[in-house]
Parts: structure tokens; sequence; C-alpha cells
């Protein structure tokens, strides 16, 4: 059944009221209206619920928001009024489920509700630090500024993202092809020779047993062996979970050689740049480290920035907990300390975002130019002993023959 939001005035009081009813026409609302001794203002038929997915499976993409928010900067700053850019955009932009939020959006705006809050209501869409920046462009009259700043804002953090996850496809690649290769050597080329010498009936060498025995277990027991990294998946991911879990896991992933350097310098970027974002748009500089903490991504970074959130409370400066996390470089420690002293805190984050952008570009190229060789030999080393362990047997068999 349909469900329709009414604005009525009591009949006795004169009062304004709002409300929902599920009836099965406009009529029907009317009628409700009446029977409760209200009069009908405005009705109209409610948004259905949206049911938003996750990126990459029909849910809005970083790029998508990122046009719709250049697009919605340019039409605020040309003049036309914010319900019509918002109807445009829901009739233009190519993802369905991104209409369907725009939609949603203009019927909360037309209803009465802040730009902000209608944007809040779609956190999938939305995210905690793009409500609030538009919450201060509302309040400051600089909506199309911080629209475009937003945009851009967008832009860089998904290219920063996009590189980090670039670096981990390549050995990500690279092991999945090797586990594949010394599966079919196991499961098809092993029981040929394994066959070939039992009829010989000699003894085997033992890396030529130990092969054996690997490949009779993984042909016995392929399912154990599935479930066994099933369940160590499970393990990690349910570990993870935990406050205390995704600390120490979060601490040794940033104590990993060369990977732990990327992911300190991507950590240390996404945090400066977007809390940098937000002071320069107005935000209040204890939500800003509060939405930056959320989208810290580690939660070593999320902890370091709580407690920068609480010493500025408590009237403390943001430099002294960073840089009691060792988390931070000291250089990062000292610009931020000089920003707080100047005044021009938000600047100096943007240049160090500019800054350890490139860092990360360095970093990026230096894992990659690691991980080649190194999964090259591991390869090489694997399949490798595994073929010669085979062939061992038939290098004893031509010494006796010869």
């Amino acid at each position: 059944m349909p469900q329709f939001e009414y604005t009525a005035r009591n009949a006795a009081t004169g009062q304004i009221q709002k409300g929902t009813v599920e009836v099965q026409s406009r009529d029907e609302v009317a009628q409700y209206l009446r029977k409760n001794r209200m009069i009908l203002v405005s009705v109209r038929e409610a948004p259905k619920p949206i049911s938003l997915k996750l990126p990459g499976k029909g849910g809005v993409k970083t790029r998508d928001v990122v046009i719709f928010t250049r697009q919605f900067a340019t039409m605020i700053n040309a003049g036309l009024p914010l319900v019509q850019s918002l109807t445009i955009l829901a009739q233009q932009t190519e993802n369905k489920t991104l209409q369907e939020v725009t939609r949603a959006v203009v019927y909360d705006v037309e209803s009465g509700h802040t730009l902000a809050d209608a944007f809040g209501k779609h956190p999938r869409a939305f995210t905690d630090l793009y409500v609030n920046m538009v919450a201060a462009g509302e309040a400051g009259g600089i909506l199309d500024t911080i629209l475009l700043r937003l945009a851009g804002f967008l832009e860089k953090n998904d290219a920063l993202v996009r590189k980090v996850k670039g670096a981990m496809v390549y050995p990500a690649v690279i092991i999945s092809v090797a586990a594949a290769a010394i599966c079919i050597l196991l499961i098809f080329v092993i029981p040929t020779f394994q066959g070939m010498f039992a009829s010989v009936n000699m003894e085997l060498p033992l890396p030529t047993r130990v092969v054996i025995a690997m490949s009779d277990f993984l042909i016995g027991y392929w399912w154990a062996c599935i479930a066994a990294v099933a369940a160590a998946v499970f393990a990690v991911k349910s570990y993870y979970a935990t406050p205390d879990g995704r600390k120490r896991i979060d601490t040794l992933l940033l104590q990993a050689p060369v990977l732990g350097d990327l992911l300190r310098k991507s950590a240390v970027s996404r945090f400066t740049r977007t809390l940098g974002t937000l002071i320069s748009s107005g935000v209040s500089i204890l939500d800003g480290l509060e939405i930056t903490a959320k989208t810290a991504g580690n939660r070593v970074i999320h902890d370091a920035v709580m407690e920068s959130r609480h010493s500025i409370a408590g009237g403390e400066t943001i430099a002294a907990p960073l840089e009691k996390s060792k988390v931070f470089p000291p250089m990062v420690i000292s610009m931020i300390a000089v920003g707080e002293q100047t005044g021009g805190l938000d600047e100096m984050l943007s240049k160090i975002a500019d800054f350890y952008d490139e860092e990360v570009d360095v970093a990026v190229s230096a894992l990659l130019s690691l991980m080649e060789p190194v999964m090259i030999v591991v390869l090489g080393v694997v399949v490798g002993g595994m073929v010669v362990a085979m062939y061992l047997p038939i290098f004893d068999m031509m010494n006796a023959v010869g």
C-alpha cells in the first residue's frame, strides 16, 4: 500500500501538523484528515526506500559523485534555484541509484529540509565529510565554492586510493598465478611421474618423496585445503572486526617493510587533505578531526586523531598527540605545529597533502620494483624446485645405466 506524507492544519488550534499515512489514494488522505478534525494543506506520495549497493555493484561510485558535485556547483554558480538544479541532475545522471537518491533529496528540500540534512539521509552516497561541508557552505552562503572544493578533494582522494590499490594488484596476480601453477603441477603432472617411478620400483630421493606426498595430500584432501583457507580468512576477518584485533593488525601493516611505508604515507596524505579541506570550508576543528578519524582507514591513525581531538577540547595543541603516536613523520608534526601557531593550519595541511601525494607515487614505484624480482624468484624456486625434485630419480636411473 502506498504511503502519503501530508501537511495539515488542526481545525481546533490552527497548528500545522505533518505526518505519514498508508492509504490507497490521495482522496483517502483527505478523508482520514477530516475524520481527525484536520484541514489538508498539502499531500505528496512518500518516496520509496532506497537500497544502495556497494561501489562496483550498482552502487554510487566516487566518480559519479564527483561529476554530480561539479555540475551542481556550476548550476548554483550560474544562479539556478536549488530545487531546479537537483531536478536537472536527477534527470541527466547515468547512475540509476544516484538518480533515486537525488529525487529523494529534491523531495526533502521541497519539504523544508536543509540540503545538508537531505544529503545526510543517504550515507552510502554522501559521506559525513560531504554533508558537513555542504552544511558549512549553506551557512556561509558559499555553496558553489564548497561544492567545487569538494569535487577537487574527491578526485584527489580517489586517485590516491587507486594508486594504493594498484600497488596491491600486481603481487596479488602473481601469487594467484603461482598458486594455480603449483596446483596444476601437483594434481596433473606429479601423478604421471609417480606412476612411472612406481613401475621401476626404485628408492626415491627425499625431495621427490616430499613432492609426491604433497600431491597425494592435495588430491585426497583438496576439500580440507579449501576449508582451511576459508577458516583462516574467516578467523582473520573476525579478529579484525574487534577493536583490539584491528589495532594490532593495522599496527603490523604499518610496520611492514616497504608496504608499511606506502600505507603510512597514504594515510598521512588522506588525513592532511581531509582535515585541511574541512577547516578551509568553515567546519569547526573538533568536528573536522572527528570526521577525519572516521575516514582514516587505519585504527592507529584513528586513535591518534581522536587523541588530538581530546587535546584540542582540553585547550592543548593537535601536534603533541600526533607526535606520541609515532605514526606521523617529524616534518608533518613540525608543519602542523607551525600552522597552528600562525593561524594557517588549513593551508599548511594542504601543502603536506600535496607533498605526500608525490611521496605515495614514489612509494608505489618502490614497492612494485621490489615485488617484481621477489615474486619471480619465489615462483622460480618453488616451481623449479618441484620440477628438479621429480627429475632427480631420472638422473639416478641414467647414472645407474651409465
